[in-house]
């Protein structure tokens, strides 16, 4: 797929998000996927394409929707490359390889630690209703918490959007808006574009 059908398909908004789609390795990543559970759209173009549906659904500022809409780019495209071994090389994990991208775009910690650790909710959550490990994933979320700082609102904004698509289990999303207390639980507001 050429890079000015990925620009047509995708509509970046920002110089930032039409400079991704200059990188080769990035395109690549975009028509990498088949359809799966989870992501019955199968490519991460098309996945990206349902987030950023779900974040202009959002009641959010335009800083908000900008930020949300960088970790939607950028946070899945380096599946392709992602460690599948087995024992699982974490260091090789897509989000790893995610935040490094964007860490020669901007300079922002706590929205790189964002994109690093976009799946970490999910994984809190199947510690403790799968596993039945309640304290690691308490421990585990504390760490979350920590580590995304002041970003926590959008942390839980992009996990709601992210969550939100394919046939996703939705559970792990509840569980966090129930669960978690320091958040502000939002709903989506489908026909309108948040501004």
């Amino acid at each position: 797929m050429t890079t000015q059908q990925l620009t047509d398909l995708l509509d970046p908004e920002t110089p930032l998000e039409a400079r991704f789609l200059q990188d080769e390795e990035f395109r690549r990543g975009l028509v990498w996927g088949v359809p799966r559970y989870g992501h019955p759209e199968g490519t991460i173009w098309r996945h990206i394409i349902e987030i950023n549906r779900n974040i202009d659904a959002l009641p959010v500022c335009p800083d908000t929707r900008r930020k949300l809409r960088i970790v939607s780019f950028v946070h899945d495209t380096f599946k392709h490359v992602e460690h599948r071994g087995n024992p699982r090389d974490w260091s090789k994990h897509h989000s790893v390889y995610a935040r490094n991208f964007l860490a020669r775009y901007v300079d922002d910690p706590l929205l790189l630690n964002v994109v690093e650790l976009h799946d970490e909710a999910y994984y809190c959550w199947r510690l403790s209703h799968l596993y039945g490990k309640v304290s690691e994933a308490e421990s585990r979320l504390e760490q979350l918490r920590e580590r995304v700082g002041d970003y926590w609102q959008l942390y839980y904004l992009f996990f709601k959007c992210d969550t939100s698509t394919g046939d996703k289990n939705p559970a792990p999303l509840i569980w966090f808006e129930r669960h978690v207390e320091d958040i502000e639980v939002v709903r989506f507001e489908r026909g309108q574009r948040a501004v």
